[in-house]
Parts: C-alpha cells; structure tokens; sequence
C-alpha cells in the first residue's frame, strides 16, 4: 500500500493509502482504535476497482500518521476527520470501526457530512466490558514482544473464536521492530495512556452520556446506515444491538457469524459482501 500524507489545518500528518479513479465517488475507510488503515487493504482495492475513490486513513497516533502527545482526545480524531472531508467535492460515505466509527458520528454531529454511513461493530451504547478487555490488552503489551511468534501467540490467545493464526505479514503491518530489538504496535502509548486516565477521570456516569449524545445524533441523520456487527461480538451486545434497532428502525443490520470486534479481520468476504451489497442500494 502506496502511503500518502494530508496535513490537517492544525499542522499534523495523516498517512493514508488510496484506491480507485480519482474523480470516482469517495468513500473513507476510518479503522479502530490499535489498529492501522492496513485492516481496510483488501475492501479498499475491491471498491476502487468498482471505481470508487477510497481513502484508507491511518487516524493520528496511529501507523504512519504523526503523533500527537496530548492530543488524543475525541474532538482531535474528529477534527482530523473534518479536515479531509471539507476537501471533498462530494460527500463521502465513511466506513468506521470502534474508534472509527464513533469518530464519524462525532463529525456528523456537527453537520451531516456523509452520504451513508457503515458502522462496524460499534454502536453508541457499547459494552463497557468488551471495551475494557480491549484495553487491557492493549495495556498488557506496552513493552513490546520479543519476538512476531510471541506477538502472534498474544493475538491468538485475545481472539480464540479466530481458527488461524496471524500471520508475519499481517503482524508486521500493525508492529514495527525499535533499535532494542522487540517490536512494539505501531501506535503511540500516549494516546492509550491518555485514554485510561481519561476513563477514570470522567467515570461511567459521563459515559452514558456519551452514548445518549451519540444516538441522539444518529437519530437525525437522514442518510443511510448500515450496521455490520460481528456476531461473537464483546463490544456490542445483544442488547446493545436490539437497542439499536429499536431506536434506529431506518438503519441496516448485518449480524456477521464467526465474527468477533474486528469483523473485517474475521470474516473478510462477508463483511465484503455486506458493504458492497449497502453501496449498491446507496
């Protein structure tokens, strides 16, 4: 993947790659929180070869995008979204996950600046116990793996329902190798640090709050939605997921099975099918 920069208004860098014609539809692909605009590969050049203009963005502090100690708050992913959506023609359909997702929302709660809308596996109410597995996983591995076997036996061990292992290509673009010699994931710390502590500051009463704002704001979003959770989901329960139906009633549901939180990474051709199938209608 080619790696392109966009410098945002406020002077940091976005790595992105980008597929398809230029003067075709766009569509960003918006990833989740750990991870890099690598989980969008494969969908980016499917829909760029349908003649879309795909931009696959690493988020700040993320891949190859700059870091920016301090700065890893809400309204800074939702910034850097804002920035590269105003220098479209049109407006794009966004594709988000987890981070990604509510980052698209929080840009849509300030205009609606999307023609449609994918979700994946994130909802405005999520379970606050699948999101502090996710945590803990990220905090458990801040000193980096010895080796990728070590890396991949740890991915392994996080995502059991996953019936092959990661592998070193795979590892590799989420993982970089530092001059101690262990490699470390291509995201800075900083930004979980300031995460955690965040958490903790605001508690579960703000939270909820959070999430409410949320589904206020997809509650008056005209365009079309798509839901793509992952059915061995943590981070959106059954609940969370009947809640969504019943206060998004416009919205598309696609229940992927043998999918856990990162559905694209799961059951790839799946969730392929079901973005393509949504764009078609859109």
């Amino acid at each position: 993947m080619t790696t392109l920069y966009f410098t945002t208004p406020a002077g940091n860098r976005l790595a992105y790659s980008a597929f398809g014609p230029v003067d075709g539809r766009p569509i960003l692909f918006f990833h989740g929180g750990g991870q890099t605009r690598h989980a969008w590969g494969r969908a980016g050049e499917v829909v760029g070869e349908l003649g879309w203009r795909a931009w696959a963005v690493d988020l700040r502090g993320h891949g190859d995008s700059d870091w920016v100690a301090g700065h890893y708050q809400s309204e800074d992913f939702t910034a850097d979204a804002l920035s590269i959506i105003k220098t479209l023609k049109q407006k794009p359909v966004i594709v988000g996950a987890s981070l990604g997702g509510q980052t698209a929302l929080l840009a849509n709660a300030i205009e609606e600046v999307s023609a449609a809308l994918v979700l994946v596996d994130i909802t405005p109410r999520a379970n606050p116990e699948g999101i502090k597995r996710i945590l803990n996983f990220m905090t458990a591995h801040l000193d980096g793996f010895a080796s990728l076997d070590e890396a991949g036996a740890a991915v392994a061990a996080y995502q059991p329902h996953r019936s092959q292992r990661a592998n070193s290509d795979s590892l590799t673009r989420n993982l970089r190798r530092h001059a101690d010699g262990r490699w470390y994931w291509h995201w800075d710390p900083n930004m979980l640090r300031g995460v955690i502590e965040q958490r903790q500051l605001q508690g579960p009463h703000h939270d909820e709050a959070h999430s409410e704002r949320l589904y206020q704001v997809i509650e008056q979003l005209t365009q079309p939605i798509l839901l793509v959770r992952g059915s061995e989901s943590d981070v959106v329960s059954r609940d969370n997921l009947d809640e969504f139906k019943r206060r998004i009633p416009h919205a598309r549901v696609v229940d992927v099975s043998g999918a856990g939180h990162m559905v694209a990474g799961d059951q790839n051709d799946v969730f392929l099918d079901a973005v393509l199938g949504f764009l078609k209608e859109v």
